[in-house]
């Protein structure tokens, strides 16, 4: 029988941008693992809706002889796109369905200029030793953080240019900059802070960081909200992984090794009743080439069937 599909799950994983090195998923090792808990570095970002697939590859003809007899067909253009729209709304969900720097707002100084992207961040605390992925380690300067708050976590920018951002590239600088904090603002490096511990001076996050355990030229800035600009120039870029569970466990597995954005940020409405409207993140992304090891075939979606 045909699988039998309710809802589509989304997994996404970081690309080496510098080195144009996608995140591979194996199906035959892990087309069966727990939806809730994807196999590192894979990060699961809950069900999507209006999942379309679509395939713009171009197939001539090439014909010889009078009259001209097609002896042979090759593909012309190689071109494959997926679009949807998440069901809910965080961090990588944002960064994902704009498209660009998805930029965290920090807490500013008192009496800062405004701006969109906003204005002077409060001075970032260093971190120290002993801090880990989870638990980061802020002595004395504890107090200024609280249960519920985002942060962000990264280095000083110090007139890098290129891809920067600790874990995932948040942003591609092709000048230099003057904002210390600028990395801070772009870096997908943020957790949630769910316990504070005024006694070690620690702060422990709802979930690991992206990029693992901070270095220990890191620090950490208070962060309000999220905020993506249109008309921006850099282009997401990731790995990603589809799951379509039908009744008797079978999988249907769509694995794309580079996906970028191709449209910016947007938002589908769709109605709850009772005079509400639900408000899902839409995304499209355009698909990108690897190259399989096993023959060598550029590849540009891998699409896995592992039975129930």
């Amino acid at each position: 029988m045909a699988p039998m599909v309710g809802r589509v799950r989304a997994y996404f994983a970081p690309v080496n941008r510098t080195a144009q090195q996608a995140t591979l998923f194996d199906a035959a090792q892990s087309g069966s693992f727990a939806l809730d808990s994807p196999p590192a570095p894979w990060i699961g970002l809950g069900w999507i809706a209006g999942f379309t697939r679509k395939c713009a590859t171009k197939i001539e003809a090439v014909r010889t002889g009078a009259p001209a007899v097609t002896q042979v067909q090759t593909r012309t253009e190689i071109d494959a796109t997926v679009s949807f729209a998440f069901e809910s709304w965080g961090k990588l969900q944002l960064a994902l369905s704009a498209g660009t720097q998805q930029m965290n707002l920090l807490k500013v100084t008192p009496g800062a200029a405004a701006e969109g992207s906003g204005g002077t961040g409060v001075t970032a605390v260093a971190l120290q030793s002993g801090s880990t992925a989870n638990v980061l380690q802020v002595g004395a300067a504890v107090g200024a953080f609280a249960v519920g708050e985002l942060v962000a976590v990264d280095v000083d920018y110090v007139t890098q240019t290129g891809f920067v951002g600790s874990g995932v590239s948040g942003a591609y600088v092709q000048a230099p900059l003057s904002d210390v904090d600028y990395i801070r603002r772009v870096t997908l490096n943020v957790g949630r802070i769910a316990a504070v511990n005024v006694a070690t001076g620690a702060l422990t996050l709802e979930w690991p960081l992206i990029a693992g355990v901070p270095t220990a030229t890191m620090k950490v800035s208070g962060v309000v909200g999220f905020c993506d600009r249109e008309g921006s120039s850099f282009f997401q870029e990731w790995s990603a992984v589809f799951v379509g569970e039908g009744q008797q466990g079978e999988r249907i597995i769509w694995h794309y090794p580079r996906l970028q954005a191709m449209s910016g940020a947007a938002e589908a409405n769709a109605s709850v009743g009772g005079g509400y409207e639900k408000v899902q993140l839409s995304a499209a992304f355009r698909a990108l080439p690897v190259k399989d090891p096993v023959d060598g075939e550029t590849v540009v979606c891998f699409r896995s069937f592992v039975a129930g």
